[in-house]
C-alpha cells in the first residue's frame, strides 16, 4: 500500500516562505506521477502543481513565479517550495500520487499565511 506523509506546514507572515516535504513509502517513487494540492475553508479542493517522474512540471496560475515543486527520486520525496506567501495562500495543503489510475493521497500539512 502507498503511503504519503506530508511535513512542512505552518504560520509564515504574508511575504514569508515555507518549504513542505512528501515522503512516499509502498512502491516505486519514480513510477509516480506527483502533485500538490490545497483546500481553504469552504472552498474544493484544487490543484497547485504537479511534476512527472522525468521532472516537468506544471502550476496553478495563481502560484506561477512564487511556488516550486520538485522530486528527489532517491529519497522518495516531492517537495513544494513556497515563496512570497499571500493570505489566500492558507490550506492544507495535499500530496498526491497517482500511477495507472490509481490515486493515493497524504493526510495533508497546514499553511496559514497570516500577520
Amino acid at each position: 500500500q502507498v503511503q504519503l506523509v506530508e511535513s512542512g506546514g505552518g504560520l509564515v507572515q504574508p511575504g514569508g516562505s515555507l518549504r513542505l516535504s512528501c515522503v512516499v513509502s509502498g512502491d516505486i517513487f519514480i513510477r509516480y506521477f506527483m502533485g500538490w494540492y490545497r483546500q481553504a475553508p469552504g472552498k474544493q479542493r484544487e490543484l497547485v502543481a504537479t511534476i512527472t517522474s522525468g521532472g516537468t512540471t506544471n502550476y496553478a496560475d495563481s502560484v506561477k513565479g512564487r511556488f516550486a515543486i520538485s522530486r528527489d527520486n532517491a529519497k522518495n520525496t516531492v517537495y513544494l517550495q513556497m515563496d512570497s506567501l499571500k493570505p489566500e495562500d492558507t490550506a492544507v495543503y495535499y500530496c498526491n500520487a497517482a500511477r495507472l489510475g490509481h490515486a493515493f493521497w497524504g493526510q495533508g500539512t497546514q499553511v496559514t499565511v497570516s500577520s
